[in-house]
């Protein structure tokens, strides 16, 4: 959400910033709106206080006698009234069509964030691990042999339909292995707060968290008027809203492994193979909500954590800032972490973290009291994956692959396992 006081005071910096999104100038029509709305808003007052001053007079012109500047007076009083209505009832419609249209737009991008009009104008930060050579044909995930009696998409699409998959035995395990991994190292390691939230949520949620208007598209909704969530960003994030938190409390960093929610609806054709882009999936989600002179910082320490996890898990990666026309909604810089797939022998995203600075504290009116005292100012928040549990389970299968049709697990996910350190060729874990 934007602050209109902000681009009333300089529309052309708010248009350029804009324009940098391939969005045309939109300042006019803002501004238009808050003059009609200012307008009507002053004329309200005005004729507020025209009516004050007759409803004092009323009194003394009766007290005189002055039968006929009474009812004048009256009459006045009365037409006042239904003026000051009037005038209010536009006030509110020209306040909510300016609310309507800053809720429809995108946040701004940080000064150095690369222009560009799609993901092939990403900029790489940086690489880590090699990927390995391997003396024979990689398979993609699904057609391991190891893993094929474990994932199981005949029978998920009996029960749900396409993008589903059901996941058995050595598989299964190996999933919930790396999504309890995750949380032990974010909570005992990093410092981050495990939290246990809904998975349907409110309107006010969705909104107050950017997806909604844009992402209803995207997103379930139940016929009693809850949403799925799409990731836990919105229910941890949103837990601050209408808050004023002391500054001694930021930042406020917390973690969940939830069941996250998607329809993919722009996405027909692309990943229908495998387990690469479901309705339904798993996420171990980072938030952190801190100070504005903050979050950069936060956003370069919630990035390392989640560059960690692959690192430990031996997952050759790259990280990439991305570009203008490739950032979210809602994102004032994003930093795209993508792991390697022998399958497709390409990168491929496992984490997204992303800075909104006060776009969506605005939205959900979550502000913090400056230690040195003052008016409440809004926190920044951010949020990242720490991982996406689906897609580094394929990251581990793909890149664990071995001649035989066996993976090999990592090393830090052995204990996890019961010592087990390997899925064998015929699927059982070993």
């Amino acid at each position: 959400m934007h602050d209109i006081r902000q681009i009333r005071e300089n529309p052309d910096a708010f248009d350029a910033a804009l324009a940098r999104r391939g969005i045309a100038a939109v300042s006019p029509e803002l501004m238009a709106l808050d003059a009609a709305r200012r307008a009507h808003i002053g004329a309200a007052e005005e004729a507020q206080a025209e009516r004050n001053a007759a409803s004092k007079e009323v009194g003394a012109a009766k007290a005189r006698g002055d039968d006929a500047e009474f009812e004048r007076l009256r009459a006045l009083v009365a037409a006042k009234k239904d003026e000051i209505a009037a005038l209010e009832e536009k006030a509110r419609e020209a306040d909510a069509a300016l609310g309507q249209r800053l809720l429809e737009l995108p946040n701004l991008p940080d000064a150095d964030v690369p222009d560009g009009a799609s993901e092939d104008d990403n900029v790489e930060l940086r690489r880590d691990g090699t990927p390995r050579e391997m003396d024979f044909a990689p398979r993609e995930h699904f057609a391991i042999p190891g893993v094929v009696p474990g994932m199981d998409f005949e029978t998920a699409a009996k029960l749900s339909g396409s993008r589903f998959v059901v996941l058995r035995g050595a598989v299964a395990r190996l999933h919930r292995a790396l999504a309890q991994w995750m949380l032990d190292v974010h909570v005992n390691e990093n410092g981050l707060e495990e939290t246990a939230t809904p998975v349907l949520v409110r309107d006010d949620a969705m909104l107050g968290t950017d997806k909604l208007p844009k992402f209803g598209g995207d997103s379930f909704l139940t016929r009693e008027g809850y949403w799925l969530i799409p990731t836990s960003e919105v229910t941890l994030t949103y837990s601050v809203a209408g808050e004023v938190l002391d500054e001694a409390a930021l930042p406020r960093r917390m973690t969940a492994h939830t069941l996250c929610f998607r329809s993919e609806a722009g996405s027909a054709g692309r990943d229908t193979a495998g387990m690469l882009r479901q309705h339904q999936f798993e996420k171990v989600e980072m938030v952190s909500v801190t100070h504005p002179d903050r979050s950069r910082e936060e956003l370069d320490r919630m990035t390392g954590l989640a560059e960690d996890l692959l690192r430990r898990l031996g997952l050759p990666f790259r990280t990439v800032v991305l570009c203008t026309g490739d950032m979210g909604f809602g994102a004032r810089r994003t930093h795209d972490i993508e792991v390697w797939l022998p399958g497709q022998a390409k990168y491929r995203e496992i984490s997204s973290c992303s800075t909104t600075g006060d776009f969506q504290a605005r939205r959900m009116n979550a502000r913090f009291r400056p230690a040195e005292g003052g008016r409440p100012r809004f926190v920044h928040t951010l949020n990242g994956s720490g991982l996406a549990v689906g897609r580094c389970l394929i990251a581990v299968l793909e890149n664990g692959q071995q001649a035989d049709g066996s993976v090999d697990i990592p090393e830090a996910l052995h204990p996890y396992l019961g010592g087990r350190t390997r899925i064998a060729a015929d699927g059982a874990l070993v």
